[in-house]
């Protein structure tokens, strides 16, 4: 049996799409806790929006005074699947894990993602959705904001497109 930290973090599984649901019943419960979310793109009706989703689908962390707080009653909260264990205490969580998401926050508390998949010059990269769907072509540079250029085979010649970056990876 390890011993608990006082006022330490723990790890949390939520059940499917229910973190917000988690988070809010542990508050009323008295615990602090920590949902990392950041910007989704999310493709939908030829419309391309960027919204708020979980980090860590189905996790989310808990700060527990084990002092003060009954760590068992976690288990029964609505939205709660399970307090993560290690034997049959709560797994704690390092500290610096919780200060590098929080330090990679932006002015919305969204964290920031490294951007994607870097490419080198004439690399074949295969498209993944959208109209040109499974054609291979090469890449050709970076575009403005998300986007990339690749150049595809059409009709016989190289045509130069511009492209959203998550909808590539490489061949």
């Amino acid at each position: 049996m390890t011993d608990l930290v006082d006022n330490a973090w723990y790890v949390v599984q939520t059940q499917v799409n229910a973190e917000a649901k988690a988070a809010r019943n542990l508050m009323q419960q008295g615990y602090e806790t920590y949902l990392p979310r950041y910007l989704k793109r999310r493709s939908h009706a030829r419309k391309i929006e960027k919204v708020p989703a979980p980090l860590f689908p189905r996790y989310m962390f808990v700060r527990i005074d084990t002092a003060v707080q009954r760590w068992r009653s976690i288990q029964s909260t609505f939205g709660v699947s399970r307090l993560v264990l290690s034997g049959s205490d709560p797994a704690q969580v390092a500290p610096q894990v919780l200060e590098v998401l929080k330090a990679r926050e932006d002015e919305s508390g969204f964290v920031k993602l490294d951007s994607g998949p870097q490419y080198s010059l004439g690399q074949k990269v295969r498209v993944i959705a959208g109209v040109f769907a499974d054609n291979l072509g090469l890449f050709d540079g970076l575009g403005d904001r998300d986007r990339v250029a690749i150049l595809l085979d059409l009709l016989g010649r190289k045509v130069r497109l511009s492209i959203e970056s998550d909808l590539i990876a490489p061949a």
